[in-house]
């Protein structure tokens, strides 16, 4: 009975615990996609250069997970997590600094610091969840610990609408729809953003300060120590192992695609919308309706695991993302802002079932293997900034290019689509 348990007893309460570092990383996530809108107006730049946000965001994973990998090995999952919370407050701090000089590229330096912890956290986070219990179980129990992390996203979403997005000054327009800020002075500009980057600045400290209390927490908290068999095997031997794994290659692929995909449909639908005339704000309460889809449907697709394998659950997924974003490509006006929504149900599901499916069987590999898909996670500020030098192009033939832009997540749906029908093949010649 035990093994069917998705959580057994004696790992409720650090399970609960490590969970909660879902909803921590879920929330930077979400409060910072729609910090490039706001970076846009605020810093009067283009949309592909206040894409680099998302570039510098994402990039901190690209950098860290193979050395929080290492880290782990060398170590334990507990002190890999603490130096995990440790950089992530000191990210969230430096907007301190960042907005008193008004410098862009210092809230860049602090995203990537602050990133260099989630990599550290997502890195432990997720393979320390998938070995407290059965191998039979472990796909379920991440999907369940993940689907705390759109709390977190709620919560960072919330925060980005009500008390940043609403509150800037240079984001209040006329009754012709205009912004007034674009009408006023260099002098009275300044003004407007000196205030508006201390609104950007005051949510990230208050977070940095959370982080802080949860080192804390966990620093004095007992964590289950997971065995490893080998840990004296050269990392460049099981790098070669991994790459020779086709199941796994094509994960991290997959991977890549998928986050992509979620990154662009979370960042721009602030821009779609305003493209329909929907101010910054407003905007933001539409990506609230599709994180709140995003949540429900993960859980239910947990639910729906325990009949459907996930690998074929995760194929028809992809397919109903395809279907969606041809929508938001296609038709014009609200009905192509509620397909981007409606995408979020879909999306829901993917990124702790590609990362189950590519580690099963690793076995101590998993750690580095781990790494490997969290590094994909940088797949997708890689195309932001594509997508948005495709928004500001204005109009592509007779379609708006904000609309046309939707046809890299379109790709990316199709590609873990493939992923999934592989995976099935796969399982099935065993």
């Amino acid at each position: 009975m035990t093994k069917n348990q998705i959580v057994e007893k004696k790992y409720l309460r650090p399970f609960i615990i490590i969970t909660s570092l879902f909803a921590l990383w879920g929330f930077a996530n979400d409060i910072t996609n729609p910090m490039v809108a706001a970076f846009k107006t605020v810093l009067e730049i283009s949309n592909a250069k206040a894409a680099l946000v998302q570039l510098a965001f994402y990039g901190g994973y690209a950098t860290m997970a193979i050395p929080a990998a290492l880290f782990i090995r060398k170590y334990s999952y507990k002190k890999a997590i603490l130096l995990g919370l440790a950089m992530y407050a000191i990210g969230a701090l430096l907007f301190y600094p960042a907005a008193r000089y008004e410098i862009f590229g210092f809230f860049l330096v602090a995203y990537y610091i602050l990133t260099f912890g989630l990599a550290f956290l997502e890195t432990t986070a997720n393979p320390y969840i998938l070995s407290m219990g059965s191998t039979e179980t472990s796909t379920r129990r991440l999907n369940l610990a993940q689907a705390f992390n759109p709390f977190g996203s709620l919560l960072g979403m919330f925060v980005a609408s009500k008390l940043i997005l609403s509150a800037l000054q240079s984001d209040v327009r006329n009754e012709a729809g205009d912004l007034i800020f674009n009408t006023l002075s260099a002098a009275d500009k300044a003004i407007i953003r000196t205030a508006d980057l201390l609104v950007i600045r005051d949510p990230y400290v208050v977070l940095g300060l959370v982080v802080i209390l949860m080192f804390v927490i966990i620093a004095v908290s007992k964590m289950p120590k997971i065995e490893r068999t080998d840990t004296t095997t050269p990392v460049g031997i099981i790098f070669k192992r991994l790459i020779n794994n086709k199941l796994y290659r094509q994960g991290v692929i997959a991977q890549v695609f998928y986050v992509a995909a979620q990154i662009m449909c979370w960042t721009f639908i602030i821009q779609y919308a305003e493209n329909l005339g929907v101010n910054k704000a407003t905007a933001q309460n539409y990506n609230i309706i599709a994180m709140t889809l995003f949540l429900t449907s993960r859980f239910l697709s947990t639910i729906l695991m325990k009949y459907i394998n996930s690998r074929r659950l995760l194929m028809y997924f992809a397919i109903g993302g395809m279907l969606t974003t041809a929508g938001v490509i296609l038709i014009n006006g609200m009905p192509g802002l509620y397909c981007l929504i409606a995408t979020s149900a879909f999306m829901s599901l993917m990124f702790p079932t590609i990362y189950g499916i590519s580690l099963e069987g690793l076995g101590d590999d998993a750690t580095i293997g781990a790494a490997g898909l969290v590094m994909a996670i940088v797949g997708g500020a890689l195309m932001l900034p594509l997508q948005g030098a495709i928004i500001d192009l204005g109009h592509i033939a007779s379609l708006p290019a904000v609309n046309v832009s939707f046809i890299l997540p379109f790709i990316c749906f199709m590609v873990i689509g493939r992923f999934g029908y592989k995976a099935i093949k796969m399982k099935q010649q065993g």
